[in-house]
C-alpha cells in the first residue's frame, strides 16, 4: 500500500528532526509529510533538513485543522494508507508494522495505537485515567463499539478512512469524536497495544483547567452529533 505518515506539529523545533529519523529508521517503506501548524520556531525549517514534505499553515489551526490537512494531502496524492504520529515524540515507530499490517490486511479500516488493550508500563494520571475510561465508555454507549483508547492520536487509517477524514474533522480535542465518527460510518476498528515514550521537548498543553473543558466539551459534541441522529 501506498503509505505516508503524516505528523501535525506546533513549535516542536526541538524534536520533530528525532521523530522523522526514527520513522525512517523503522525500516517501513513509507513517505512522510510534515504539517507545520502556524509555528513560530524553526519546526519547518528542521523538518525541511530532514529531506520530508512539509505542509506550512499561515496561521494555527490546532490539531484537528492540521491533522486534517494531513488527510486532505494524503487524498489529494493518492495514498492509500495515513498514519498520524504527533510531533513531540511519544510515539514509537517500532510499533509501526503492527498498526499498519491491520490496516494492510484489510482486518481495520482504523488502526489504533493503544495503551490500554494490554498491560503496558505507561501509567497515566488518576484524573486522566478516570477520563480515558468515562470516554471510553461513552463512546460505546453511543456506537457500541468498544475502544479502550478513545484517546490516543497514534492511528492509521485506510483509504475510506482518509476521504471520511478529509470531509469532516473535529477543530479541537478531535481523538474521540474521530473514534465515534467512523464507527458511526461502520468502519471497521481496531486496536493493537503500544508503548508510549516521554515528550522529547516541552510539555503537553493540556492543564487541569483545559481537562475539564475537554471533557465538557467533547461530551457535549458526542451527544448532540447523537441527537441529530449521527450515530446508529
Amino acid at each position: 500500500m501506498k503509505t505516508i505518515i503524516v505528523i501535525p506539529a506546533y513549535n516542536e523545533a526541538g524534536s520533530i528532526s528525532g521523530v522523522v529519523s526514527s520513522i525512517k529508521e523503522s525500516g517501513c517503506n513509507v513517505d512522510i509529510v510534515v504539517i507545520n501548524d502556524g509555528s513560530s520556531d524553526n519546526t519547518a525549517c528542521e523538518a525541511r533538513q530532514e529531506g520530508v514534505a512539509v505542509v506550512s499553515l499561515p496561521v494555527n489551526l490546532g490539531i484537528g485543522g492540521a491533522v486534517q490537512t494531513g488527510y486532505i494531502y494524503a487524498l489529494r496524492h493518492g495514498y492509500d494508507c495515513a498514519v498520524q504520529i504527533d510531533g513531540d515524540g511519544q510515539h514509537n515507530p517500532v510499533d509501526l508494522p503492527k498498526l499498519l499490517s491491520l490496516v494492510e490486511n484489510g482486518q481495520a479500516d482504523m488502526a489504533i495505537g493503544s495503551r490500554f488493550v494490554q498491560e503496558t508500563d505507561y501509567k497515566p494520571p488518576f484524573f486522566r485515567h478516570v477520563g480515558i475510561k468515562y470516554f471510553s465508555n461513552l463512546v460505546k454507549l453511543l456506537t457500541g463499539q468498544a475502544v479502550f483508547d478513545t484517546t490516543s492520536g497514534y492511528r492509521a487509517v485506510n483509504k475510506k478512512v482518509i476521504e471520511l477524514f478529509a470531509k469532516y474533522y473535529p477543530s479541537d480535542y478531535p481523538e474521540v469524536e474521530t473514534v465515534a465518527y467512523a464507527a458511526k460510518n461502520n468502519m471497521k476498528i481496531k486496536e493493537v497495544s503500544v508503548d508510549m515514550l516521554y515528550r522529547e521537548q516541552g510539555k503537553s498543553s493540556i492543564t487541569p483547567l483545559k481537562s475539564i473543558y475537554y471533557a465538557i466539551k467533547v461530551t457535549f459534541s458526542l451527544l448532540f452529533f447523537k441527537k441529530r441522529g449521527g450515530y446508529s
